[in-house]
């Protein structure tokens, strides 16, 4: 670099150099970490913690001979930032009489890069051909990091050795999160993955892991073997690095102690709309505490009147069509064959204290949720079963008790409190359960429809959101209007098979005129980017569904025609043979008391209920709500947790929040059987 803005030529004289260009230079040097090139570090293998801007720039002022570590350093730097394209600009301009130490590098990068534009297959390839023992510690963890995300997160063995192979290199809290993510990859194998596996005899580690993994999946319904069990392999493994510090999940088996659940405060509304939905709850809690059998393993289905729908949300709501909480309806049944569950539906044991336990209901309606609460815990109350109305349930979170509490409902965001777990009927639950199994068989390209207004928008937004999760890409909706406005569209030509993106602006809305209800205009794009839907999520009422699905069947061939799928909202009472027979081929879930699991608890609650099975529907959640109670301390503390309930297969997610599966039945010849 000048230091002097003149030069003296061969004849002594001095002779001026473009002034302008020194200032430049000067003032771009001045905002650099260094105004001269440094250099660079004497292992490029190791961290390069700086900002690719500075590599950029010492780069520029190096020498030949350090030019490529410069460039290399930049590009980590540049890939770390998430620049990729500037990455990929400078690791095509590498020279090409790299040093061995640098082709190795070159190569890692190669494979880091590949991984962040998600072309795995690519990644996995370059990283096979790379030698590990050529490798510094800080590019092993790199290695087995791209290994790791170009894998997927998928369960399989060379995902499971990547994170075996990077243990001893990391130590503090990345230790720790690599020993839980070996064993969320363990826990996602399934049984057949287990009797396919291969390892070498030399793999102890491995064999360890997979040991834990077996003491695990035998004993995890019973914490207290499942404690001994964890005892014993520590004593049988010492060396594994699991055995020194176990996984958080297995750490919290050991310190998990029962709940009590010797007086249980049961929060409801006694007043107001909601009563009723009240009440149900609390018979089908009462009963399952006194012992009637929640769900029992049967052989042949008899014969079972049709159902009306629920969900269970948003109960207090006065529109209930706009919440689709409860039928007020209860028509005369009308005889439907049931379908026999897939899988039989089995309780777990209930502890022996639970029997014994005492019960005490409190109106949410007169008091407010805070002073119920304090005068649950003055009572002796050591769980709190409720509140239901979605109100009361968003207090929790700024809630100060150290209760436990079992919430009949969730927020719109649930706070992962270490004493609050949530059980709800909603609409997102079924929705989320719909788009698994549409995946499942094999569809890609969904529209549903949907009723407008905000109770479609819940159900797209959680259909949605559980399709992104999958893999899955664009969701299309489609609004539907009430019974009359679709006799219209009968008349008018019937259904468009299209619909906007859920991910696009809020579709228009109708506009009531002097009572009359105007449509709104149509506002939809093509249906689908490269072809037709292949499958239909319908959320609608039963009269809905009489007018939407022949006019789907007329609207498409039968090389188009779409798979489709509905919602229990459709499944009512009184739907007779014509009805199950120009439903043929359609697709619906519900609970499994209502699918067939138990003829004789579902003859018993439907008589109490003059088959309104939306009412039976919250009694098989009062059933289940009482099984949670008694396994309270399992579903914040053990992993895995899953029993099967009347609602549906009940799982604890993130946070304590009761997911729930549903069986899936369907129309065939005027019959309603399992889907195979």
């Amino acid at each position: 670099m000048l230091s002097s803005t003149f030069v003296r030529t061969k004849a002594g004289r001095s002779k001026p150099v473009r002034l302008t260009a020194v200032i430049a230079a000067a003032f771009f040097l001045a905002g650099c970490p260094s105004q001269a090139p440094q250099t660079p570090p004497a292992n490029i293998q190791d961290e390069a913690s700086a900002s690719s801007d500075y590599y950029l720039q010492q780069l520029q002022q190096s020498s030949n001979d350090n030019k490529a570590d410069w460039q290399l350093l930049a590009i980590r730097a540049l890939l770390r930032e998430g620049k990729l394209p500037q990455a990929s600009e400078q690791l095509n301009q590498l020279p090409k009489n790299l040093s061995s130490v640098q082709q190795v590098e070159s190569q890692l990068l190669t494979a880091e890069l590949q991984v962040a534009n998600k072309s795995y297959v690519s990644a996995r390839s370059t990283l096979g051909h790379l030698d590990t023992g050529s490798l510094s510690a800080n590019q092993l963890v790199r290695f087995y990091q791209a290994q790791i995300a170009a894998n997927q997160g998928k369960p399989s063995l060379p995902l499971i050795r990547a994170y075996i192979a990077q243990e001893p290199l990391l130590t503090g809290k990345a230790h720790q999160t690599n020993l839980d993510q070996t064993w969320q990859s363990l826990l996602q194998l399934t049984p057949q993955d287990m009797n396919s596996l291969v390892i070498n005899a030399n793999e102890n580690v491995l064999q360890g892991w997979l040991d834990l993994l077996r003491v695990y999946q035998d004993n995890k319904q019973d914490p207290d073997l499942l404690k001994a069990g964890i005892k014993d392999w520590q004593n049988r493994y010492p060396k594994n690095p699991a055995a020194k510090t176990l996984p958080t999940q297995l750490n919290q088996v050991l310190n998990f102690t029962q709940a009590s659940t010797s007086k249980i405060a049961l929060l409801l509304p006694l007043n107001g709309q909601a009563k009723v939905f009240a009440d149900a709850i609390q018979k089908g809690f009462e009963a399952a505490k006194n012992g009637v059998t929640p769900s029992t393993p049967v052989q042949q289905q008899q014969s079972q009147p049709g159902s009306a729908p629920v969900q269970a949300a948003d109960p207090a709501s006065a529109d209930q069509n706009a919440n689709g909480a409860v039928s007020t309806s209860a028509p005369e049944a009308a005889p439907v064959t049931a379908a026999q569950p897939a899988a039989p539906s089995t309780a777990p044991i209930t502890p022996p204290q639970a029997a014994n336990a005492q019960i005490k209901v409190y109106d949410t309606s007169s008091q407010p949720l805070a002073a119920l609460l304090t005068q649950a815990q003055q009572d002796g109350a050591t769980l709190v079963v409720g509140p239901l109305l979605k109100e009361n349930v968003d207090q929790l979170a700024g809630s100060t008790t150290t209760l436990n509490v079992l919430a009949l409902n969730q927020p719109e965001t649930p706070k992962d409190n270490p004493n609050i777990c949530y059980f709800a009927l909603s609409p997102e639950d079924e929705a989320r359960d719909a788009a698994r199994h549409i995946w499942e068989q094999q569809k890609r390209q969904p529209l549903l429809l949907i009723p407008r207004g905000a109770f479609g928008d819940r159900v797209a937004k959680a259909f949605n959101q559980e399709w992104q999760k999958l893999g899955g890409q664009t969701v299309l909706q489609q609004n539907i209007g009430s019974a009359s406005e679709l006799r219209q569209m009968v008349n008018s030509g019937g259904i468009r098979m299209s619909g906007t993106p859920i991910s696009a602006a809020p579709a228009p809305q109708a506009v009531t005129i002097a009572g009359l209800t105007i449509p709104a205009p149509p506002s939809d794009t093509p249906a689908a980017s490269g072809g037709s839907v292949d499958s239909v999520y319908i959320v609608a009422t039963q009269s809905q569904l009489t007018l939407i699905k022949p006019m789907i069947d007329m609207a498409t061939n039968s090389r188009s025609k779409p798979a489709m799928y509905a919602s229990s909202r459709s499944y009512q009472a009184g739907a007779g043979p014509d009805f199950r027979l120009e439903m043929e081929g359609l697709q619906f879930s519900d609970i499994p008391l209502l699918a067939g699991a138990n003829p004789q608890l579902l003859q018993q609650a439907s008589s109490q209920f003059r088959n309104d099975y939306s009412l039976v529907r919250l009694y098989a959640m009062g059933m289940d709500a009482w099984t949670l109670s008694n396994h309270f301390a399992e579903m914040r503390q053990l992993p895995g947790f899953q029993v099967s309930g009347t609602t549906g297969v009940l799982t604890a997610a993130p946070g304590c929040v009761i997911n729930r599966k549903l069986p899936w039945l369907q129309y065939r010849q005027g019959m309603v059987v399992p889907v195979s």
